[in-house]
């Protein structure tokens, strides 16, 4: 079983670049099931449209997950109740549209679990998202619900990230964290057995601040009376993510692979 996860889509680059060259990966990797971070793909950067949904589904998605700008764009609140496909973090306040967790069917048929959730410390208000995991996997158990599980732990602080990471070593086939837009190179298989990276990046033009205008960015940092309100970077975009083999057998993980393709980090894969 082939898993790819890649990390926040931003702005049009993002967009174009996961629309070209998601087609081919598919084919080249053999990909079995495609999970995306969709939080910053609208124009702005920021939030996610239907339109941008139904594109990223059409280039070979099967489930796109957000974060903290998951309600940036209005639509997203009406849209969201129909297409199960898209999670919002499961630990958002109760009663939010959406859900942050379903179990869906890969291309070769299989099972596969996929939970978003969302980071306590400098993110919005939520729920523990500590308790909301231990929830989850009380429920939903590998090999009996579900033949893969995958979470997206959309957070901060790395500390935060890692400490989730070995709560669900060996639980799930794939724990990863994004937000922070910036790949780490500890993508590794833990003890038990799960594919781990502590962020896998973002699908954007690197050559910016974290996917926005660089020379904006500097005058906001600078307070520059001319600065504007942050807006994304449009060179050409660099595809960032976790590539897992998974073991039929067990749902664990037997192999890692970092994806970074195009744009200023690619590795010519």
């Amino acid at each position: 079983m082939n898993i790819l996860i890649l990390g926040d889509i931003v702005g049009p680059s993002g967009r174009e670049a996961l629309i070209k060259k998601l087609p081919n990966l598919i084919k080249k990797k053999k990909l079995d099931f495609v999970v995306v971070n969709g939080e910053n793909a609208a124009d702005p950067g920021v939030g996610i449209t239907k339109k941008n949904t139904e594109e990223f589904f059409e280039a070979g998605t099967d489930v796109i997950t957000t974060g903290n700008h998951v309600w940036d764009q209005k639509e997203t609140m009406e849209f969201i109740t129909s297409e199960k496909r898209l999670l919002r973090p499961e630990n958002l306040i109760k009663g939010s549209p959406g859900v942050g967790f379903g179990i869906f069917n890969s291309k070769n048929n299989k099972k596969v679990a996929v939970i978003n959730l969302m980071g306590n410390i400098f993110m919005k208000n939520c729920e523990d998202v500590f308790e909301a995991a231990k929830k989850f996997i009380q429920m939903v158990k590998l090999k009996r619900d579900a033949d893969f599980i995958i979470v997206d732990l959309h957070g901060e602080i790395t500390s935060e990230k890692m400490a989730m990471g070995y709560f669900f070593d060996g639980k799930v086939t794939i724990f990863v964290g994004t937000h922070t837009h910036v790949p780490t190179s500890d993508y590794r298989i833990l003890e038990k057995g799960t594919a781990y990276q502590t962020d896998i990046g973002m699908c954007g033009d690197y050559n910016s601040v974290i996917g926005m205008n660089r020379d904006n960015s500097l005058k906001k940092f600078f307070k520059d009376p001319s600065a504007r309100k942050h807006y994304p970077a449009l060179g050409e975009a660099t595809i960032s993510g976790l590539l897992v083999k998974a073991d039929d057998e067990t749902g664990l993980a037997k192999k890692v692979e970092p994806i970074i393709v195009g744009g200023a980090l690619d590795c010519k894969i």
